[in-house]
């Protein structure tokens, strides 16, 4: 099967990938009670048990979730997929062109966003406009496409059929209040968060799973740069030695040049985390820009929702990311 190729340089896309440096993307509308979401599975297969827990949970937050036909499917020869590439791209792209959808958030992340997201319509998501959308994990491909050849702001948090949305409370309600009240949560950061480089900078955000954000180098699309981007990062299940790599990928590819800051979140099954802080703490010390630690995002036993293409300012000596305005208008 031929490669899909790359859409034309123009529009949106084209501003995007020429930018110097990250800017404000658009935020989609809050929710309101009674909004449709559509529930869609870009990546990993779908176990059906948990799946119907948490639309129970989106229920009881009296939104009406309905599930994208693909969503249960696995890949016929590929069991860490959710069915056919194309058939998660079409789910995706069908669901944010329903004008009856408000939001769009993803059952699971696994593995398998980055093999379908040049099928995604991009043009019909444009056309679309914004909506809300929730994801982490591999779900960093979509995040950073939705930045680069949209331009709207999206939110790195948990997903519907994710044990941690449904186990931990304090997870569950950083989601729902960014959803229906994000003026009350524009001050993010758990009480662990602490300084691993001083200082305060402002930017916009940016990041998420840190191996899919350094996985999109040198794709079509991929961000040339993190210059003036508050740089959010987290991962599971790599070793000290593989996150030396990833990082130093970042780094001598030049992403990370002129970065404002840093947030990093859970370091979940990545071996014993003084062995990880101390790799964070070489490769990202030495940038000369404040880095905060253990925020509390990402694969972790509390996971608060993170927004993406919105300014704010971190403060490690406060070990917190205080947003400029809501997340959602």
């Amino acid at each position: 099967m031929t490669a899909p190729q790359p859409e034309p340089a123009a529009g949106l896309d084209a501003a995007a990938v020429d930018r110097p440096h990250v800017e404000q993307l658009t935020r989609p509308h809050r929710l309101r009670p009674g909004a449709r979401v559509a529930v869609v599975a870009p990546s990993g297969p779908v176990p059906e048990e948990r799946l119907r827990a948490g639309l129970d949970i989106l229920r009881s937050w009296d939104l009406d979730p309905v599930v994208a036909p693909h969503v249960l499917d696995t890949h016929p020869t590929l069991g860490h997929l959710a069915g056919a590439d194309r058939a998660r791209a079409r789910d995706l792209t069908e669901a944010w062109c329903d004008p009856e959808v408000s939001a769009v958030i993803c059952a699971r992340g696994g593995f398998g966003a980055q093999r379908m997201v040049d099928l995604v319509d991009w043009r019909a998501i444009r056309e679309a406009g914004p909506k809300v959308f929730v994801g982490y994990s591999d779900i960093t491909a979509l995040h950073e496409a939705f930045a680069l050849r949209a331009g709207y702001a999206t939110l790195h948090g948990p997903m519907v059929a994710a044990g941690t949305f449904l186990s931990d409370p304090r997870t569950r309600e950083s989601l729902r209040a960014t959803l229906f009240e994000p003026e009350s949560v524009r001050t993010l950061g758990l009480e662990t968060a602490r300084a691993l480089a001083p200082g305060r900078a402002r930017g916009v955000t940016l990041g998420g799973c840190v191996s899919l954000f350094a996985a999109d180098l040198g794709t079509p699309y991929g961000r040339p740069s993190a210059r003036g981007g508050l740089l959010l990062l987290e991962d599971v299940g790599e070793e000290p030695y593989r996150l030396d790599r990833i990082l130093t990928q970042l780094l001598r590819s030049g992403r990370l040049d002129g970065v404002a800051g840093i947030g990093l979140g859970s370091w979940s099954e990545c071996g014993p985390y003084e062995e990880v802080r101390a790799v964070l703490a070489d490769r990202l010390g030495g940038l000369g820009v404040p880095v905060v630690e253990e925020m509390g995002f990402g694969h972790s036993e509390t996971a608060l929702t993170m927004p993406l293409g919105v300014s704010g300012v971190l403060d490690a000596e406060s070990g917190t990311l205080t947003l400029d305005v809501p997340a959602l208008r």
